[in-house]
């Protein structure tokens, strides 16, 4: 009773600054994706807080979907992907071993790169269900020779339950000998598995371009990251994939300013108005995800009661505000402004948004403020 009186009374707090998910979107993605290998499984990667679009907001679309496991990076993740997601977590990233023992072994499985983190995981027996990534020429992370790691372990391979067998490719997003390489190094591994008696049910390689560039039957799962949420993960390709941006960024105008001709705004004088025009501030900046190189570069989208009008960043972005030259356009108090756009040709979308700050559209959407309401729509 005491729960339910503090939630009728606790104030409902309406943030100004809103993410939009299009769960149509990212299941129409998933839907193709999943068209392109039908063989195999997607297993979608939801690290980085869904890549911006918010864990436990993602989770809850993919239940709409066959995807029998979902990727995160940690146990802080899993703990959400419990909760929101009915199927089962693999956990991709390396963890203080003493965190594996707070995993919900019925629901999780576990990347392991090293003897170490196997023998520790040994001790929980068949309910330990692990994927041993293998080094196959990215040199980041895996065992680079598992021939010799499996001799070394084999009693403890022998204890849990090997449910898959992973690696990362170093440049799927291009064609290169790397490419070749690495899937070569990574198959012969497979039959050095398989021929020390363990068939993984797992074989999983692949990310976003792989999916569209391997063709591989023995590989029966594929990580699709970027292409999940609606961008081509080549350089050159975005408008020849049905892939449809799911992600939308709003904020509203707090504050406006007139500016004299010569005046500045913002920190440094680095912008000085040229003519007498009006600023509009936003609660939104570099803290927010906002790039700080895109200072005086991008523009974003006014939605006021009467008109839509584009407006540019004026000065440098600060921590929690950003100044717009809105001109002699009509704007209020409350106005809502579109940051981000899900459509790829206008200048607020997040490809557009990337190359103006010189960086990759990954960047751009893991940086968007994880305390940010989401919305599913």
């Amino acid at each position: 009773m005491l729960d339910f009186l503090r939630r009728q009374l606790k104030p409902k707090y309406e943030t100004l600054n809103l993410v939009q998910i299009n769960a149509d979107r990212l299941l129409a993605n998933y839907n193709y994706l999943k068209s392109r290998r039908p063989e195999a499984a997607i297993f979608p990667v939801l690290k980085s807080n869904a890549y911006g679009h918010g864990l436990k907001e993602v989770c809850r679309i993919l239940n709409r979907t066959d995807a029998p496991l979902i990727v995160v990076d940690s146990f802080p993740e899993a703990q959400i992907a419990y909760r929101y997601f009915k199927r089962k977590v693999l956990i991709l990233g390396e963890m203080p071993l003493k965190a594996y023992r707070h995993c919900r072994l019925s629901r999780t499985e576990f990347a392991v790169y090293n003897e170490k983190t196997l023998r520790y995981l040994s001790r929980f027996g068949r309910r330990a269900k692990i994927h041993l990534f293998v080094n196959s020429g990215m040199n980041r992370e895996g065992i680079q020779d598992l021939k010799s790691f499996i001799a070394a372990n084999k009693k403890y391979l022998e204890k849990v339950e090997v449910a898959g067998l992973c690696s990362h490719l170093a440049s799927a997003d291009e064609d290169s000998i790397l490419n070749r390489n690495q899937e070569e190094k990574f198959f012969a591994d497979l039959d050095t598995l398989r021929a020390a008696g363990f068939f993984p049910r797992w074989v999983h390689l692949g990310n976003s371009a792989a999916v569209f560039n391997i063709n591989n039957r023995a590989l029966t799962a594929y990580r699709p990251g970027i292409a999940f949420y609606g961008y081509s993960p080549f350089k050159a390709a975005e408008e020849n994939l049905p892939l449809q941006p799911a992600l939308e960024v709003f904020s509203h105008i707090v504050s406006l300013q007139a500016l004299k001709f010569g005046e500045s705004v913002s920190y440094n004088e680095t912008y000085r108005a040229t003519k007498a025009t009006k600023i509009a501030v936003i609660p939104f900046g570099y803290f927010e995800g906002l790039d700080r190189r895109l200072s005086n570069q991008a523009k974003f989208l006014v939605i006021g009661e009467e008109k839509e009008f584009w407006a540019s960043i004026a000065g440098r972005v600060c921590m929690n505000l950003t100044c717009l030259e809105i001109g002699d356009n009509e704007a209020k108090v409350g106005d809502l402004v579109r940051i981000i756009s899900s459509n790829p040709a206008e200048p607020n979308s997040i490809l557009n948004l990337a190359e103006l700050s010189g960086t990759i559209s990954y960047e751009i959407l893991v940086k968007i403020q994880g305390n940010i309401r989401r919305e599913i729509v």
